[in-house]
Formats: structure tokens, sequence, C-alpha cells
């Protein structure tokens, strides 16, 4: 048996109410472009394959996300897995990157709450990483969907200010 294919996947997920109505947090959270918007460690998105929205599409995200140790900026090519815009859902595979992340699956779902506001849930699971303590690498990933659901209200209201 294959030990790579043996050992079972770390999960993680983090929930939070954003206070703006469904229809504006999707869009926002479902446009590439609109990336750097609400996730405060990415720099740049862009488009490598495909069509937005439509599964099979490739997008390189940059910036921050994961410190190098040369200092230079994280990247990650990542492929749309399923997009249902009836849901409000995605779900993007990691397939290159330099932080060891290869193959792992971040998904997002929007809830219409209650009073125009939404619960936004994101989840990943990634393989674990040798050398890497399992409770560390899912808080740190934790700590990076929590501040990105932070920012989504903000992303919307600065928006609204351009329009």
């Amino acid at each position: 048996m294959d030990i790579e294919t043996s050992r079972k996947k770390w999960h993680g997920s983090v929930s939070g109410i954003v206070e703006s109505p469904l229809d504006k947090v999707w869009n926002i959270v479902s446009q590439t472009k609109r990336l750097s918007e609400w996730m405060p460690m990415v720099e740049r998105c862009s488009d490598l394959a495909g069509d937005e929205g439509i599964p099979g599409y490739v997008r390189l995200v940059s910036g921050f996300m994961f410190p190098q140790p040369d200092g230079e900026r994280s990247w990650v090519k990542e492929r749309l897995v399923a997009m249902d815009t009836t849901s409000h859902s995605y779900v993007y595979r990691m397939e290159a990157s330099n932080v060891g992340l290869d193959g792992s699956e971040n998904s997002l779902k929007l809830i219409d709450y209650e009073d125009d506001s939404t619960l936004v849930n994101l989840s990943f699971e990634i393989d674990p990483l040798e050398g890497a303590l399992e409770d560390s690498i899912i808080d740190y990933l934790g700590f990076l969907c929590k501040s990105c659901i932070n920012r989504i209200h903000g992303a919307i209201k600065a928006a609204s200010k351009k329009a």
C-alpha cells in the first residue's frame, strides 16, 4: 500500500457572519479579480486557463499567504472543481505551489442568514505535511480564513463607495 494515499487528510473549517446580504457577498467572493479585496494576504490573482465560474478554470494566486524562507511571495495555481451559483458555493483544488499544499481543496459556502446577513463558511482539506504539526497548520489556515471572512463586509462597503 502506498503510504501517501493511506494517510488521513487534515481538515479545517471556519464560519462567520457578514453583515451584508447574500447577493452582495457572493458578488465579491465569486470573482477572481476581487480576491485581493477580501483576502488580505493576496496581492495578485490572474487567469491562466478556462472561463471563470466554469469548472476547469485555472487561476494563479500570489502574495504573502505563507511565509517563505527566502522572503519571496508565495504562489498557488488553483483549478475550479465546482461552482454552484444556486447554493452560492465553490471548491478550488491547489494544483501547484511553492507552499507545499498541492492537492489541497478549499471550499466556500454562503448561507442567507437573518436581517440581511450572510453566514460564510470556508473549509479546507490538505494532505499531511511532513515535519509539521497538524494542529499548528490547521490553526494557521483557520486564522487565514477568519481574516478573510472579517474583511468581506469592508470590501463590500468600499465597493459601494466607488459605485
